[in-house]
């Protein structure tokens, strides 16, 4: 028997305070992956992360009583899981690969342009997701920044520096795509009401079935001789960013509006710009800053709740 979830129609001080961790440590996160590319494949590397990401979610399913067989599931709910996989596998796919060529913090600004796709998409199958007026023009100037970036990319000071950075930024784009794809997946079909355990473990499952043959057709090296470090970032990758923060991330969409914790999630490209900065010595140019000021004028827009009638 499925027992109907109790669903917020606006953030809350528990919301706020998962959102405000998870982006932290997403924005520390693709960092991390930069960082580790030197000496692991980026595809590679994200096949191991999902890879150990997925023994670790289902653990966690045991422990919960949540069945890892597909019977008793809602009917559809197995497709829709997979194909949630599919688009997960995607987005990272695009997200280690762009890394190669543009830095960390600005691959993580076209990453999240997300919830611009989400509140484009969702609205069409779920009316209470839609925005008003004035949280469109918060979505809208945050969406500015984005195009602020990567104009940047294309003729400012980063092109300079990264000649193909516009290759890495049209990869952040398309994983924000698929990212925001996933959410709509997940809210507008059977899988919705599968818990949220088992719907992360479809996502890093599929994935780690999916990112082995994409890395051979690429032809990476699959070196297994890894520094201390990379052996690190490998596992926070998987247990705090693949398991952790996405099972929270998961509870939060079923329990709070996809589009409002969507467009929260701006503040990512902020920390990541300052962990860039600090550990990568990411170049931060006034284009870049221009962008993460609109970003954070849109969260503020967005999020804002409307007055009492």
């Amino acid at each position: 028997m499925n027992v109907p979830r109790a669903r917020k129609a606006h953030l809350d001080a528990l919301s706020i305070s998962l959102l405000l961790a998870c982006c932290m440590f997403w924005g520390f996160q693709q960092v991390l992956v930069k960082a580790t590319v030197a000496e692991v494949a980026p595809v590679f590397q994200a096949f191991l992360r999902f890879a150990l990401a997925t023994v670790a979610v289902a653990a966690w399913c045991l422990w919960r009583g949540v069945r890892l067989s597909m019977a008793g599931e809602p009917t559809g709910a197995a497709r829709a899981g997979l194909l949630a996989g599919a688009l997960f596998a995607g987005e990272f796919a695009c997200i280690y690969l762009g890394l190669q060529y543009t830095t960390a913090s600005r691959l993580t600004v076209f990453l999240y342009a997300a919830p611009f796709w989400v509140a484009l998409l969702l609205p069409r199958f779920i009316p209470g997701e839609g925005l008003k007026g004035w949280q469109w023009l918060g979505l809208g100037a945050a969406f500015v920044g984005v195009g602020l970036a990567l104009g940047d990319g294309l003729l400012g000071p980063a092109n300079a520096a990264l000649p193909q950075a516009w290759l890495g930024d049209l990869m952040g784009l398309a994983a924000g795509l698929m990212w925001a794809l996933t959410t709509v997946v997940i809210r507008t079909t059977p899988l919705a009401r599968v818990p949220p355990a088992k719907q992360l473990l479809y996502q890093v499952g599929v994935s780690a079935v999916a990112l082995p043959v994409l890395s051979l057709g690429l032809d990476e090296p699959w070196v297994w001789q890894f520094s201390a470090f990379a052996w690190g970032s490998l596992l926070v990758q998987a247990l705090v960013g693949a398991f952790v923060s996405y099972l929270a991330w998961m509870w939060m969409l079923a329990h709070y509006p996809a589009t409002k914790i969507s467009v929260f999630v701006f503040l990512t490209p902020v920390f990541a710009l300052l962990f860039g900065a600090w550990w990568l010595g990411e170049p931060v140019t006034p284009g870049l800053l221009a962008a993460l000021v609109l970003v954070a004028a849109g969260i503020v827009l967005v999020n804002k709740r409307p007055a009492a009638a």
